[in-house]
């Protein structure tokens, strides 16, 4: 279960219930008509389930023997499914391990070689476009180093996740390997509930049934308007009164949470209008209680331009607590003895909170009971649809990014390549 609080200061007069309205009827459409696919996953996704099962088994042992599912792709090809996995690699005993080969770091990529070998791994290639250049050239070298020959049976430790017909697709259908297509109308950044997160995150051994359940629930229950947070929330954010959205997560194990919630943020809604002007929100993703150290006073007081949302967990489902120690000259801070983590992480992110509120700092919080499979669904799903909402309120395209476009062309360019 999660709790969504709002201290959020939204005057809901004719005009703003009408934009609400209004936004609230183009994602109806949005969905109806395919705009985006995300909308459809959490039900569209459950036959990949099915499919991932009908691999393991006819995949001649390789499956078995694998201790590492090795993930091949970057930004939204890998942000969401490392997301969950942070989250929920702490609940499972006999799961496989998740690496990812993303950045075209030489000294990364050298570091994950010398953990792996070719007899226990599976290597799962994600791109959506198929042409993807730092995940192709990964790729590539993969197959050099573990001296892997696509044209016998070792072609079964090779997967590939691209859009159907892609130059990827083609490439595995010449050399007979498995594929799983991601929806045409889905963006990279939305499809950690398709097939990019849903098959690394089936063979890792996790419980994804549960996750898209999570994610269906928030879905219908939103989209039968008994959830209005959400719409005020997003119209909040439209009247850019403040242009940036710091999450603060307390728990280590959010932290890969935070960089997706910021690819999908930026990526989405940092756009030119139909008016011709720069808009957005600039997304800041932090830890508590580590960065409360840092970033914290810049909140409290730079400029005003800030709202926070505070992500917390009510039950750690630990129970260390801080010793009954009294060190010499530090007895100070013996008030915290006996006491749990669990208690000190939450009283934390509670004073903060407090102390924001109290500099009228807009801030809102979302809780969860425990860290479930559930509750990450229902988590993605939300600040899916927060940024889909948010986008129409401000009157832009939220799934495309012509921003990023240029680089790629200049990156071409300096090695001589001509798309």
């Amino acid at each position: 279960m999660i709790q969504y609080e709002r201290y959020l200061d939204v005057e809901i007069d004719e005009e703003n219930s009408m934009l609400l309205l209004n936004a609230f009827g183009s994602m109806i459409r949005e969905r109806e008509k395919g705009v985006s696919g995300y909308y459809n996953l959490p039900d569209d996704s459950i036959h990949l389930l099915k499919e991932v099962e009908n691999y393991i088994i006819n995949e001649d042992g390789i499956y078995q023997s694998a201790e590492n599912i090795v993930l091949i792709g970057i930004g939204g090809s890998s942000l969401g499914t490392k997301a969950v996995n942070s989250m929920l690699k702490h609940k499972y005993k006999n799961i496989k391990n998740l690496l990812f080969l993303e950045n075209p770091d030489p000294l990364s990529i050298s570091k994950i070689f010398s953990q792996i070998k070719k007899e226990n791994s599976i290597f799962v290639v994600i791109s959506k476009s198929g042409g993807t250049i730092e995940t192709t050239s990964i790729f590539k070298t993969v197959i050099a180093h573990f001296d892997i020959d696509l044209n016998t049976a070792e072609n079964k430790r090779v997967l590939i996740v691209t859009d159907d017909g892609s130059p990827l697709c083609k490439f595995a259908d010449f050399h007979g390997i498995k594929v799983f297509v991601i929806p045409q109308n889905v963006g990279g950044r939305f499809s950690v509930l398709s097939a990019v997160g849903v098959v690394p995150l089936k063979l890792v051994g996790f419980d994804v049934e549960s996750i898209l359940r999570g994610a269906k629930s928030i879905m219908d229950k939103f989209f039968d308007s008994k959830i209005e947070s959400i719409g005020l929330k997003a119209l909040f954010y439209a009247q850019k009164k403040y242009p940036v959205n710091v999450l603060f997560s307390y728990a280590d194990c959010l932290e890969d949470f935070t960089k997706w919630f910021v690819q999908l943020w930026a990526e989405s809604l940092g756009k030119i209008d139909k008016e011709g002007k720069h808009t957005g929100l600039t997304p800041i993703g932090h830890i508590g209680s580590v960065d409360q150290h840092s970033f914290l006073q810049l909140i409290m007081q730079g400029v005003r331009d800030k709202t926070v949302t505070f992500i917390k967990v009510e039950d750690f489902e630990n129970d260390l607590i801080v010793p009954s120690i009294s060190l010499k000259n530090i007895e100070k801070v013996d008030y915290i003895n006996s006491h749990s983590f669990n208690e000190l992480i939450n009283a934390e992110c509670d004073a903060t909170k407090e102390s924001l509120i109290a500099e009228n700092i807009p801030v809102d919080s979302i809780t969860l009971d425990i860290i479930s499979e559930e509750n990450i669904g229902e988590m993605i799903m939300y600040f899916e649809l927060l940024t889909s909402y948010t986008g129409l309120l401000l009157g832009i395209n939220t799934y495309d990014q012509p921003g990023v476009e240029n680089g790629k062309k200049i990156l071409v360019k300096k090695f001589g390549g001509d798309k």
